[in-house]
Order: C-alpha cells, then sequence, then structure tokens
C-alpha cells in the first residue's frame, strides 16, 4: 500500500475510534438543517465603490427635481430622502423617486425612515417600496443606514428584500416615497 492509503487508514481509524456512529448523526443533522436555514437569510445586495455605494461611478447625468422645495439630484445617493436607502435607485432604472420602472409592481411591505430636507429642515417620513417583477436594475447602487435598526425591527431595517406580497419575489430597484412630516422632538 502507498503511503497516501496508510495514512487515509490511519485517519479514518482514528476518527472511528473517537466518535460514535449517534454524533456523527447529530453533526450531519445539525449541518443540514443549517443549510436550509440560509435561503431565509436577508438578501444583501451588491455594493460598489462610493461611501454610500453609488454604483455608476459619478457618470450619470443629473436628474434635478427643479423645485427649490426639494432639493438634489434624484440619481444620487446624497438627494435627501435617500436618507435610508439600500438598492438601486429607480430614477436610474426607469421610474422615479415615486414610481417603480414599467414591467415592475411596487411592494405594499416597506422599510421607513426619517430624512431632513435641506430646503426646509424639516423632518419628514420616508417609505421605501421596493420594485419588483423583472431582474436587478443594476444602476446607481445606494446603501446609506442612517437610522436603520436591528434585524429585530424589520420596519426599520432595509437588509430584507422587501418584495413581498407581489406576483414575483425578484427584486429590481428601490422608491422613496414622502409620507408626512415627522412630528418635531420634545426641547
Amino acid at each position: 500500500m502507498g503511503t497516501l492509503d496508510k495514512l487515509t487508514e490511519r485517519l479514518s481509524r482514528g476518527v472511528a475510534r473517537r466518535t460514535s456512529r449517534r454524533s456523527t448523526l447529530a453533526w450531519l443533522g445539525a449541518a443540514i438543517t443549517g443549510a436550509a436555514a440560509f435561503p431565509v437569510l436577508p438578501v444583501a445586495r451588491a455594493a460598489s465603490g462610493s461611501p454610500h455605494g453609488g454604483g455608476d461611478g459619478g457618470t450619470h447625468t443629473p436628474y434635478a427635481t427643479g423645485n427649490p422645495q426639494d432639493p438634489g439630484d434624484r440619481k444620487s445617493c446624497d438627494y435627501w430622502r435617500y436618507c435610508a436607502i439600500d438598492g438601486f435607485l429607480c430614477t436610474c432604472c426607469g421610474g422615479s423617486v415615486s414610481t417603480c420602472p414599467p414591467g415592475t409592481e411596487m411592494s405594499p411591505i416597506t422599510w421607513i425612515g426619517t430624512c431632513t430636507n435641506p430646503a426646509d429642515n424639516r423632518a419628514y417620513i420616508i417609505s421605501y417600496n421596493d420594485c419588483c417583477g423583472t431582474s436587478s436594475c443594476g444602476q446607481c447602487m445606494c446603501n446609506r443606514n442612517e437610522g436603520d435598526r436591528p434585524q429585530v425591527r424589520p420596519q426599520s431595517n432595509n437588509d430584507y428584500n422587501w418584495c413581498l406580497g407581489t406576483q414575483s419575489s425578484v427584486y429590481n430597484c428601490s422608491t422613496a416615497v414622502i409620507v408626512g412630516v415627522a412630528l418635531e422632538q420634545p426641547k
């Protein structure tokens, strides 16, 4: 017998002496159970080079609102409404800041954030809706986690695939819809 065969036999016999069938089955069962849990973990969307994850490298055409009460470039991760967004911006994917691109549907289940509008210095409640139905847009990736909460508070966590309650659970992009004005903090 070759050296490799002798080494393999010695290791196999050593493992057989030190372990029982039950412990091996228990370990195998735990591994199978752990592997089955992977599909239920939240989806991590790919990030890229900029601090907020902006996926187009700054090469997009600016998409300013033109409204002095809603300042900023809607295709930039620095746009004020995107303070808690995690995903591709629908403004770069054929939609707008509050509508989904054609061929996708808006998820009725959302996460929320509170962002301050620099025009009036007021805090607004923003509903982040995922648009679902076609493959990921792949443009203008943003990952801003201001006010992000642990996953035990899912309504305030942006790390889930929120395409629930739609025809398809395939994620495309994310919107940022103003829901209302946040209450003033007591002084």
